[in-house]
């Protein structure tokens, strides 16, 4: 467990360090006073927690103050910290009725999706369960080379086509070859194209029928990858792919890479979707199920 918690930590250390790590400077033994509730709230957003979650953080830390009768800036570090806490969603557990389990992976180009799959991949073989992947990113030919050496490292059976040959297709024999050979998850790649947007959405929609019709039930659930570093801008890109294509669960790449991990709190506020994993590092085994104690933990930890 100390293991864990210092590894949350340090892949949290650029967050910890920035905006939230001078929460412990503003909240020091100084009475509370308008100006403290004006630097807090600036640097709630300043940490990508987002406008609206920002405000609504201050008007409950506003109500513990005056219910409780706080008096020092520095008797509200706690409240923060239960305050965050209780903003983030302990992710479900992840149990499908589908044999195959078929997970449908979305996300832009750049988000470090092929990779995180690959990640994805090596900790369901850890937990014991055969993977496939099915590389249906068929129009950039890098995805499908980056994928197929991942799998070649994992030992994984990689489905591919041709240089933009149908996604759909790719995704169908990706189906069939998993069935034949009885593995317990299939992972479907996807393309991200993000300047052709409605092409790129009617795209994924096209994958999901084939799926569908494939292996009924499938996809059993659709993984949106966004990138941590870009902040707010992920949440465009998430009401996109969410509202085109049904996602039902977040991946946060390059978490560790990031200044600004406040964007956890608004995804959580605004989209309303789990966030399932985060990457904390480059490492295969660096993917983490997403632990919202660990993670209120390591942002504030140099608080």
């Amino acid at each position: 467990m100390v293991n864990l918690l210092s590894g949350w930590r340090a892949g949290l250390a650029k967050t910890s360090k920035a905006a939230f790590g001078q929460i412990a400077s503003l909240l020091g033994a100084t009475e509370i006073n308008a100006q403290t509730w004006e630097d807090l709230e600036s640097l709630l957003i300043q940490a990508d927690v987002g406008l609206e979650t920002s405000l609504s953080v201050i008007d409950s830390l506003k109500r513990v103050a005056r219910n409780e009768g706080l008096r020092r800036a520095d008797q509200l570090l706690e409240a923060l910290r239960l305050e965050l806490r209780d903003r983030l969603e302990t992710p479900p557990n992840r149990e499908w009725t589908g044999h195959p389990a078929v997970i449908l992976i979305v996300g832009v180009n750049g988000s470090g999706k092929t990779t995180t799959i690959a990640k994805l991949a090596a900790r369901f073989q850890s937990e014991g369960r055969t993977v496939l992947l099915g590389a249906a990113d068929t129009f950039r030919a890098a995805a499908v080379d980056q994928l197929q050496a991942w799998g070649d490292k994992l030992k994984i059976e990689v489905i591919a086509g041709a240089p933009e040959s149908d996604p759909g297709a790719v995704a169908f024999n990706a189906i069939q070859a998993g069935t034949a050979r009885d593995v317990d998850i299939i992972i479907i790649d996807t393309a991200g194209r993000l300047h052709t947007r409605y092409n790129l959405m009617e795209e994924l929609k096209k994958v999901q029928r084939v799926l569908a019709k494939a292996l009924p039930g499938a996809p059993h659930a659709v993984w949106l990858i966004l990138d941590a570093t870009i902040g707010q801008n992920a949440l465009q890109q998430a009401r996109a792919f969410r509202d085109a294509v049904g996602v039902t669960g977040i991946l946060l790449a390059k978490l560790d890479s990031s200044a600004r991990g406040g964007m956890a709190f608004a995804i959580q506020s605004e989209l309303n979707l789990p966030i399932l994993f985060v990457g904390l590092g480059e490492k295969v085994d660096d993917l983490q199920p997403f632990d919202p104690d660990a993670f209120v933990d390591g942002i504030l930890s140099s608080s």
